[in-house]
């Protein structure tokens, strides 16, 4: 959460600007006060830094002491049991976007997945990329801890398809050994977008070293978290260059080194916002490191130049050199 302050003189008018996070980005939401005196600067600036101590006193006491691991865990839970009908709805079998043209091709091409695999498919929501693992033959175990998400991928599943779906939560490594040793040891395990949905992710990593073969690989999908993260703001800006009139898209990080939690919407029209658990990158890095795991495959992913949105400030091409999304891959020693 952040606020940017201008004052445009030759305009004549004092703005601020609001990031809400939509469809996994943050949109600008821009306060406008004429300025047609010095007290009429004060009061805008007034104004618009109560908004900024309102924005930082919430993201103060999102990161309280009162508010405990287990409670952001089950807030979780229940905002991805309220959203998960209109998350199926627009992921449906095929995915959106940021599936097909960021996140799965290298995903996939990670994992290599064989018909012989068994495949271990972590926080796997309504089952999209476990019915894709299966359409090739591997054999896939899935879990989540949302039983609404569970029972919409049950209700996708075809007769064909070689997948075991269980209710499971990422951060009890008991009860992720308990349940998925008698069908492991796993080839390979995915988890796509979905980290940075899980309140404490160490207890997985020591869960996935006891569930993988020697070798095996993790290889999971994130917002990126130094550019896409729940304190950046997507920018359009006018510049005169060499006489060329010219837009210049960018984004605006105020946040990223130390791990804070924020509320926010995945989709534009889902019931209820969902917690985003924010790191940087070496968070995650670090955490595989301590377990055993090291790092053999890594790609960060941004839209093509011609790809377009409805939406003006949305990820697309006009954002090409900034990638909204990375893929990693860990290896098991």
């Amino acid at each position: 959460m952040s606020v940017v302050i201008r004052f445009v003189s030759e305009l004549g008018f004092f703005s601020s600007i609001h990031p809400l996070k939509i469809d996994n980005q943050y949109i600008q939401v821009w306060v406008i006060l004429p300025v047609i005196s010095k007290v009429g600067l004060l009061i805008g600036l007034t104004v618009t830094l109560a908004l900024s101590y309102a924005q930082k006193f919430t993201v103060l006491w999102l990161n309280s002491d009162m508010t405990k691991p287990e409670n952001l865990n089950e807030e979780t839970r229940a905002a991805w049991d309220a959203n998960a009908r209109v998350w199926d709805e627009k992921m449906g079998d095929e995915g959106n976007d940021f599936f097909n043209i960021l996140q799965w091709p290298v995903t996939v091409s990670f994992l290599d997945p064989q018909p012989a695999h068994r495949i271990l498919d972590v926080a796997c929501g309504n089952g999209l990329t476990s019915r894709k693992l299966a359409e090739v033959g591997a054999t896939v175990i899935a879990f989540d801890f949302s039983t609404e998400l569970i029972k919409l991928a049950k209700s996708r599943q075809k007769p064909d398809e070689n997948i075991t779906y269980h209710i499971l939560d990422a951060t009890d490594e008991s009860a992720l050994l308990k349940a998925l040793s008698p069908h492991g040891p796993f080839d390979s395990a995915l988890c796509n977008m979905a980290l940075f949905d899980i309140a404490e992710i160490k207890p997985l990593f020591r869960a996935l070293k006891g569930l993988l073969k020697p070798g095996g690989v993790f290889v999971f999908s994130l917002t990126h978290p130094a550019f896409n993260n729940s304190s950046s703001v997507h920018v359009a800006e006018e510049i005169d260059d060499e006489g060329e009139i010219k837009t210049i898209y960018s984004v605006k990080i105020s946040r990223y080194m130390t791990p804070y939690h924020a509320r926010g919407v995945a989709l534009r029209n889902q019931p209820e916002p969902q917690l985003y658990f924010e790191r940087p990158l070496q968070y995650y890095l670090n955490t595989g490191f301590e377990t055993g795991f090291v790092l053999d495959g890594f790609a960060e992913r941004a839209f093509p130049p011609e790809h377009s949105s409805p939406h003006p400030l949305s990820w697309s091409g006009q954002f090409s050199e900034i990638p909204p999304v990375l893929v990693a891959r860990m290896r098991l020693l």
